[in-house]
């Protein structure tokens, strides 16, 4: 019969096991730190060498090194692969920083990416050029889009606002002075409107002016009417408020010419205007008419939008575009405003068209990744830019009462913009609990 002690130690690594299993499932982050960071790590230490030979990483040595290997070390001389500068473990995976020997490039690494994730047993390798022959190798040792949370160390800069988590564990920014104009396409239930009440409430803490154009009524931008500027709920109220913002555009151009610069940040801070971001929630309704009368008006809409998407960056006026496809369907003008917005965030789509609608012109190999979103992760996406580099994201989940609470906090950062009062939409009282209307019955009155 077996004594107490050895009960005790059985049930201590029973417990044991199951801890780290619930902790895989429900805190996969302790678990990586506990667990997978060590394993990992040592995997990688003692396979580097053999990993890289067989994934075709390896290169020959130089002429002397070869020298020195056969005549001072006697030892046969063997292909080279790139040399390790750092090891770095995260919370969420393994960060290798390799220096590239002569005769490899970035593109073969990120071409066997795939490969060395097998070898490694990581969920994924991302391959990032820090600097001329210097790549990092960022590995995830879970899936982190499954369960988003964002970093902690994020420093908001500004109009540098984060908005999503990439596949790779670093924030996705909205960095409007690299990326001034962004499209955003996505079908419904696909997470295009979280993304946007992300982005509003990042950009509601930032002293700039937000611009609404939602020709639905309003239904998706009134509940931010506390930090808006302005807000147009209808094709004839956006057409008079983009009349009204090509005229600011042109007033600022010729305040940049006065002080003889050709940038809004280059203005001296006390006379520099407030940025504007002008958020569109439906494109497709600013492009579509039901009357041959409203062309004429569809028309001027889609030019002045082509003017501040040519022009606008440079006096701080930016847009942000949402729909749900933008293509030359929509009418005379899509294609050519679609070519302002460098900046591409595709949701899941319905198909493949939509997705090369957005991505097929700035990486056309991020195609066949929005068309493998499933459709039970909202919020998933694929994000790309004029540069061809392309990432998955996902945007943490927020409520529209999350972001309507954020805009009444930051309400006293709505600037004051005289040529925007018109269109300056009315903020009604926060209801109270006192005043809400009850819900119970009242008993009737008897004799």
């Amino acid at each position: 019969m077996p004594d107490l002690t050895t009960v005790l130690e059985a049930t201590g690594a029973l417990a044991g096991a199951g801890g780290l299993g619930y902790a895989k499932a429900r805190a996969p982050r302790v678990y990586w730190s506990l667990v997978g960071l060590p394993v990992t790590w040592g995997r990688f230490t003692v396979t580097y060498g053999t990993t890289m030979d067989v994934c075709g990483l390896t290169v020959r040595p130089s002429g002397l090194r070869a020298f020195m290997v056969r005549n001072v070390a006697r030892r046969e001389v063997q292909p080279v692969p790139p040399k390790v500068r750092r090891v770095r473990g995260t919370s969420t995976g393994l960060r290798v920083s390799l220096r590239l020997p002569a005769g490899l490039e970035p593109t073969d690494v990120a071409a066997a990416s795939e490969r060395l994730r097998h070898a490694w047993g990581v969920h994924s390798v991302n391959v990032v050029e820090s600097k001329p022959g210097v790549v990092e190798l960022r590995m995830t040792g879970y899936d982190v889009l499954k369960r988003v949370r964002m970093p902690r160390r994020f420093k908001a800069r500004s109009m540098v606002v984060p908005v999503a988590l990439r596949d790779d564990g670093t924030a996705f920014v909205r960095d409007y002075r690299k990326v001034p104009h962004a499209l955003t396409l996505g079908a419904n239930q696909s997470g295009k409107s979280m993304y946007q009440r992300n982005l509003i409430a990042g950009l509601a803490k930032l002293p700039v002016g937000l611009v609404g154009i939602d020709c639905k009524r309003g239904v998706e931008q009134r509940p931010y009417a506390p930090r808006l500027s302005a807000l147009a709920t209808t094709p004839e109220m956006a057409s008079e408020l983009l009349n009204v913002l090509v005229a600011e555009m042109e007033s600022r151009f010729d305040l940049l010419s006065a002080h003889g610069v050709s940038d809004l940040w280059a203005l001296p801070e006390k006379v520099r205007p407030v940025p504007l971001v002008v958020l569109v929630d439906e494109v497709a309704e600013l492009f579509l008419t039901a009357a041959k009368k409203d062309e004429e008006r569809r028309d001027r809409m889609v030019m002045q939008m082509v003017r501040l998407g040519q022009m606008a960056r440079a006096i701080g006026i930016y847009l942000e575009i949402c729909g749900q496809r933008f293509g030359s369907e929509l009418g005379k003008g899509a294609t050519m405003l679609r070519a302002q917005l460098t900046g591409r965030v595709i949701h899941r789509v319905n198909d493949k068209q939509t997705a090369e609608m957005g991505l097929g012109d700035v990486a056309p190999e991020a195609v066949f990744a929005v068309t493998t979103i499933a459709p039970d992760r909202p919020g998933v996406a694929v994000a790309g830019d004029s540069s061809g580099g392309w990432s998955r994201i996902r945007t943490p989940e927020t409520s529209p009462a999350e972001a309507a609470a954020v805009c009444r906090e930051y309400s006293h950062l709505t600037p004051d913009l005289p040529a925007l009062a018109p269109f300056r939409p009315a903020v009604s009282a926060e209801p109270t609990t006192d005043d809400a209307p009850s819900l119970i019955k009242p008993r009737p009155v008897t004799d």
